[in-house]
């Protein structure tokens, strides 16, 4: 074994059970990546300087194929089912001795650095790959150690290991198929094979901070976050995939905290990345200048994008490969980002739905009681051609914003966002970045420059004190008019040709939520409950 590198921790990847690698590279900076990268194949510098790679068939998240370690220091406080699915002990424990056989006289890249901005709460990370660009990746997303004597001192609290090309036996080793993410608490370790998507990476250690902040009185988050003119001044923007987290949160006016996942402590809001991930698929450099500006530079890494061979432009365009094209790169890369990553309480708190049903208002003011039944729903939609087999609007509830990522019981997230919200007064908002006029394949989606002039005016206070009406399926606060934004839009009633079509769509949509939400009524409060639409 030769260990290379600037920064080698004495703290040696013997200590996970890995024996006799070939050479572990330790630590190289960007341009070392990029030459490992290169000499190796996994991808092609594109104009200007970004990465170019392809992620094969795994183009996105492979959520039946991850599963949680039954084991006693986590057994009961996971909350099993179709979300975390378990695996035995014994299963796991085989499945990682093949694993490490595999790992012996091949090539490795550790990376080694930090999640959580707040020292207080920080935990000290290893990621141990087998490509070079997976390396590079986690150097994006995670926080870096920049001083050397303690990185060759750095000892990890949490550790991944990413081998794509090693893959599972679903018959002998318990999986459901060759591609597995399996998570042990008790080990503090996740083990990766057989999907080379970078974000399996990411959200491990998002799981991971799901399950262990709580612990210690911090509320995780899956959001993005800003401040105005000062850090007193915060915005959260909840949401899943698709629904404008990131977009919504790089404004102009306003300095990123983070685009993804964060922490509410009794301080205030912290990041828990160094870096973001945001999706590029028909990128508007006039919408989206600041992400738009990070497909060109040096340190980018882009998932799936078409490149042209000649000139190695890249063309956000095309969809050939996936419509989940991705962008990973430095926080530092976001001009008007904050790379302390911290911020105070949240005056302002945003809940993003792609409500393809054309139901949901673009703007409206939550209750309490409301915002914690939407916060425990988790909607948006899945429109047709999507996936294999979807012919109409699909709802999709992802409790906390986030399901996949949460292994306690939402009601933990819950009590603990109702918590805050009383003790810091934040306004809390649902926003509805979808459809207007109809629904999806009849309607339009709601014009981002909208639903920026309705975010803007929510976040600056001009909605304060304006006059609402009552929307009357959901019984939100819609307000009756915003400057620069048409009042028709403002109620999605009124941008219906066919208002009875709007009705029933509006019945089926209510209907579905209430289905959803019988999975919590028992641990919810009568008044939350209540809350609720109707029928």
């Amino acid at each position: 074994m030769q260990n290379f590198g600037p920064f080698i921790s004495s703290y040696g990847v013997e200590n996970v059970g890995i024996q006799n690698p070939e050479t572990v590279y330790w630590n190289l900076p960007g341009p070392q990546l990029y030459e490992q990268i290169i000499r190796r194949r996994e991808g092609q510098v594109a104009h200007l300087g970004p990465i170019v790679v392809h992620t094969g068939d795994h183009t996105g998240r492979s959520p039946n194929d991850k599963f949680t370690v039954m084991e006693p220091t986590s057994e009961n406080d996971i909350w099993w089912g179709d979300v975390n699915r378990s695996i035995t002990q014994q299963n796991y424990d085989r499945l990682y001795r093949k694993l490490r056989a595999y790992i012996q006289n091949r090539d490795i890249f550790v990376f080694d650095g930090y999640v959580g901005a707040d020292p207080r709460y920080q935990m000290p990370v290893r990621i141990i790959t087998e490509y070079a660009w997976h390396n590079l990746f986690a150097r994006n997303m995670f926080i870096r150690e920049f001083d050397a004597e303690k990185l060759e001192k750095h000892v990890p609290e949490f550790t991944v290991i990413d081998m794509p090309r090693f893959h599972a036996e679903p018959d002998f080793d318990g999986t459901t198929s060759q591609t597995f993410i399996l998570i042990d608490f008790g080990k503090r370790l996740v083990i990766i094979g057989g999907s080379e998507y970078g974000g399996e990476i990411k959200k491990s250690i998002f799981t991971a901070m799901n399950y262990y902040m709580p612990k210690r009185g911090v509320l995780p988050m899956h959001c993005s976050a800003n401040y105005g003119t000062d850090t007193d001044d915060v915005a959260l923007f909840f949401g899943l995939s698709g629904t404008g987290k990131t977009t919504l949160s790089n404004d102009t006016k306003r300095t990123l905290i983070g685009d993804d996942e964060h922490g509410w402590s009794n301080d205030g809001v912290f990041n828990f990345e160094g870096g973001c991930y945001a999706k590029v698929i028909r990128l508007d450099p006039d919408g989206e200048p600041e992400i738009y500006g990070t497909t060109r530079l040096f340190g980018t890494i882009l998932e799936n994008v078409v490149m042209e061979s000649s000139t190695r432009r890249v063309d956000l365009d095309d969809g050939t490969f996936t419509q989940n094209t991705r962008a990973s790169y430095p926080i530092t890369h976001i001009p008007n980002a904050d790379p302390a990553g911290f911020g105070g309480h949240p005056k302002n708190v945003m809940f993003l739905a792609a409500d393809a049903f054309g139901v949901l208002p673009p703007i409206s003011k939550l209750t309490k009681a409301q915002a914690m039944y939407h916060f425990l729903s988790g909607y948006t939609a899945k429109v047709a051609g999507t996936e294999r087999g979807v012919t109409e609007p699909v709802p999709e509830f992802s409790a906390c914003f986030g399901a996949p990522f949460m292994p306690l019981h939402p009601g933990v997230y819950g009590g603990l966002l109702g918590q805050r919200i009383d003790e810091h007064g934040s306004q809390v908002w649902l926003v509805n970045t979808g459809w207007t006029g109809g629904p999806y394949g009849v309607g339009d989606r709601m014009k981002l420059g909208y639903t920026r002039r309705m975010v803007r005016a929510a976040l600056d206070g001009e909605l304060d004190d304006v006059e609402t009406i009552e929307e009357p399926h959901f019984g939100f606060a819609i307000p009756k008019h915003i400057e620069g934004v048409p009042q028709d839009v403002l109620n999605p009633r009124n941008t219906w040709e066919d208002k009875e079509a709007y009705d029933t769509q509006a019945a089926k949509l209510v209907s579905m939520f209430i289905e959803n939400f019988k999975q919590f009524e028992d641990g919810a409060s009568t008044e939350i409950r209540e809350a609720g639409p109707k029928l």
